[in-house]
């Protein structure tokens, strides 16, 4: 993935957080030299995996597969003496999804926080790798059944509970524009927390073809 593109999600990402009158902490706004100059808030923002995240999933196909994510707060899942929770927002634009994953320990929310319309697919697969054949989630503590691969549609506002172990992808349903969405949940640890049913790379390899506009929390 150029550094280009990385820039160009992250200024994409700020306009319409300006749009919806949402204002990062301000390490949000960091150059490298920021971080350099602040040693100990960086170790702790990359402990905590804390800010920019934009990602390809080592497909080298952002507009297909890729999603923008700012970690706003977190905790460290060995750490129990740490926060027990996380907040991020996610950003994706038409055409984009993340592809199917899921955690074995993060329970989340995932809400459209504004923009387009969000679907979300669920799979549950059980040890023999046979799909169930209906899921159950909570819309805003109500019960809603699905089968598997049947997208939930969010509209600005709504959220749903995302269950341990439940694969899911989500995306902007064509036609309705880029979603802004919001994740709270237990403890984020993108290092060892995420289980993809098809092999990709969570991080990106990054080609420089500019300098960056704000640095990546694992590259701090």
């Amino acid at each position: 993935m150029k550094r280009s593109e990385i820039n160009n999600a992250i200024e994409t990402a700020k306009k319409m957080m300006d749009t919806y009158n949402w204002t990062l902490p301000k390490w949000g706004y960091w150059s490298k030299e920021d971080y350099n100059n602040n040693p100990e808030m960086t170790k702790y923002l990359k402990d905590h995996q804390m800010g920019w995240d934009v990602t390809d999933f080592g497909k080298d196909n952002f507009n297909s597969q890729g999603i923008t994510l700012f970690c706003i707060r977190n905790g460290i899942q060995s750490n129990f003496d740490d926060k027990p929770y996380a907040e991020k927002l996610l950003f994706m634009q038409e055409g984009q999804e993340i592809p199917f994953h899921s955690h074995k320990i993060k329970l989340e929310d995932i809400i459209n926080r504004g923009g387009g319309d969000l679907a979300i697919e669920f799979l549950e697969i059980d040890n023999n790798k046979q799909l169930s054949k209906k899921i159950t989630v909570l819309v805003d503590g109500e019960k809603i059944e699905l089968d598997p691969h049947e997208p939930l549609i969010l509209k600005k506002g709504q959220s749903v509970t995302v269950e341990r172990n439940i694969f899911h992808r989500f995306y902007s349903v064509k036609g309705s524009g880029m979603v802004m969405a919001g994740e709270v949940s237990q403890v984020n640890d993108d290092n060892n927390d995420n289980y993809f049913l098809e092999q990709v790379g969570r991080f990106s390899q990054i080609q420089e073809d500019e300098p960056p506009l704000h640095p990546l929390w694992n590259e701090v």
